[in-house]
């Protein structure tokens, strides 16, 4: 039984030591200490500078990852009507509580292994994200669009505090966390006692998130639903004139944006371990600047604007005192938008809303 803990700073009090031995220990277990670290002599030798640079790069790509996700999906909306969706934050929740769904059903069947854990909680995460968001599309962005005041953007703040509320009703307030997975690091360098190490599960949902985003990628640009939806864009009357039907347009594209959001959602869950109720709304914050300063409306500006955010909370971590990490960062994104609003790619006239 753990009765003491000695650190740099001295003795932690008797208080800290039992919130260590009965929110830690007792709770996560020995599964959630770190594994030890494989093939660590295998490495080359690099500079210590170079070392701790490439760490933090590995840590920066899997939030990079998510961003781009979420950011897309704003942009997606936005340059189809010119409207902005704030509840795409919590449509990354319901995901990820989907996907935790899938890891304690996989769980519960006898004999799953870990890749159909990992593959069911992936497609319940998308089909949760895809039914919520087409219901979301439907019932409360489609009637709303036709007005041209802020109802729209109001209704989608109510909705974002309904799904969460939702959610907090439906699985707890109390958080709930997955045990690690395939979360063994592995040496990819070092600079003698310091080891830039890295996890398969890390990689595994990078790599995912970079086909999802080369896919969407692919499909604007040379699919049919791309073109009609960069017609739609462009000139919502005359891509009726040729046959296109907006209305249809908006719910294909609200369900994408809703599928990216839970692919999202399902990253953060299986990365982090967890994904609260209430974590929807700083995230889809983060990725909605990250979407705005890359140019809302453009895809590619979207996926830029996530890798300017992540790149600069990884830096600030790196040099500065973490906890003023959101403060500075964000401070850093309104000042890029105040010297060019219209983001990095997008277009120096502002997009009038399309109904």
């Amino acid at each position: 039984m753990l009765v003491s803990v000695n650190t740099d700073a001295g003795p932690l009090g008797e208080v800290r030591v039992h919130v260590l031995r009965r929110f830690w220990l007792e709770r996560e277990g020995l599964a959630a200490d770190p594994q030890p670290i494989a093939n660590a002599a295998d490495v080359p030798n690099v500079p210590r500078t170079l070392a701790v640079g490439l760490q933090h790069v590995i840590f920066a790509l899997p939030p990079i990852a998510i961003y781009a996700l979420l950011a897309a999906s704003y942009s997606l909306i936005y340059g189809l009507v010119g409207r902005i969706n704030l509840a795409f934050g919590e449509l990354a929740a319901v995901g990820g509580y989907a996907a935790f769904l899938g890891f304690a059903l996989a769980a519960a069947a006898s004999g799953a292994g870990m890749t159909l854990a990992l593959a069911s909680a992936l497609l319940l995460a998308l089909s949760a994200s895809l039914s919520h968001g087409i219901v979301v599309g439907r019932l409360v962005f489609s009637p709303l669009l036709r007005l041209t005041g802020q109802q729209l953007l109001i209704g989608t703040v109510a909705l974002a505090l309904v799904l969460q509320e939702y959610l907090r009703l439906a699985q707890g307030a109390r958080p709930l966390w997955l045990q690690p997975l395939l979360s063994t690091p592995h040496a990819v360098a070092r600079s003698d006692d310091f080891v830039v190490t890295v996890t398969p599960i890390a990689m595994a949902c990078v790599v995912l998130c970079l086909g999802a985003a080369l896919a969407l990628l692919a499909v604007m640009r040379s699919s049919r639903f791309g073109r009609a939806w960069r017609a739609c864009a462009d000139d919502p009357l005359s891509a009726a004139l040729f046959g296109v039907d907006g209305r249809a347009m908006l719910m294909k594209t609200f369900a994408l944006s809703a599928v990216l959001a839970g692919l999202a959602g399902y990253v953060v869950t299986v990365y982090y371990g967890t994904f609260g109720y209430a974590g929807g709304f700083v995230l889809g914050l983060k990725s909605l600047l990250a979407a705005v300063a890359g140019g809302i409306g453009s895809v590619p500006g979207a996926f830029l604007g996530a890798i300017l955010l992540g790149s600069a909370e990884s830096l600030w971590s790196a040099l500065f005192p973490i906890e003023l990490r959101d403060v500075a960062v964000l401070s850093l994104l309104v000042l890029l938008l105040v010297l060019r609003p219209y983001g990095l790619f997008g277009s120096r006239e502002p997009l009038a809303p399309k109904v």
